[in-house]
């Protein structure tokens, strides 16, 4: 198969939302071909501890933030699954949404492809879905362990590839990310400090209109 239209999938708590998060999801848009970029806030993260704000207050300021924005949408469905947010839950369910004729691409930082064993049902991510890695210039894969074993022959440096077949890959990609940290930016707010130009306008007035960090909001 060739020419399969390619849908991305960009997970996270968005806590909040930033110029980073938006401007990587317009980059890899833009690179990979993709049709459309699916934004998921998980709503009770496996990984980590729960956000103290509310995924329905994390949804709305990624809505806000990506208002307008062609080919990235908010996606709210680990809103509505109960459990904790798995990325191999919403690859089915998006599998089952698009069938066959549409190639997936599950696009997850290089910390998360060294922790990728911690996953849950890791190795049957790339029977769902492709995955792009976004790597800091000067990345480094994993060179041993499960990981690395399983990495093997899945590896491709041909980003036209993820498109010839619905699944099965893993692309690297080296992007110059923005360094920007939705923890410094609670961190600022809850000090009263200013995150003005670290997020779009809409997402600070939302969250200075909400409150939603301020001090002992971290």
């Amino acid at each position: 198969m060739v020419g399969l239209k390619a849908i991305g999938v960009f997970g996270g708590t968005f806590n909040p939302v930033h110029i980073g998060h938006l401007r990587t999801c317009v980059e890899l848009r833009q690179h990979l071909g993709l049709a459309q970029i699916h934004l998921i806030p998980n709503a009770i993260p496996p990984h980590r501890d729960a956000p103290r704000v509310s995924a329905e207050h994390r949804l709305a300021m990624l809505r806000l933030a990506i208002d307008g924005e062609p080919g990235l949408l908010a996606d709210d469905r680990e809103l509505r699954r109960s459990g904790p947010s798995y990325a191999i839950d919403t690859l089915v369910e998006l599998r089952a949404e698009l069938g066959v004729d549409a190639s997936l691409v599950m696009c997850i930082g290089m910390d998360s492809l060294v922790n990728l064993a911690s996953w849950h049902r890791w190795q049957a991510l790339i029977d769902l879905a492709h995955i792009v890695v976004v790597a800091r210039p000067g990345w480094c894969a994993p060179g041993e362990g499960s990981v690395a074993r399983w990495l093997d022959d899945k590896l491709t440096d041909d980003a036209a590839a993820l498109a010839g077949e619905p699944s099965g890959k893993v692309l690297i990609r080296e992007m110059m990310l923005l360094p920007v940290s939705s923890t410094e930016i609670r961190s600022a707010l809850a000090s009263g400090l200013s995150a003005r130009y670290l997020l779009p306008d809409a997402v600070l007035d939302y969250i200075l209109r909400y409150q939603l960090y301020g001090t002992g909001g971290l």
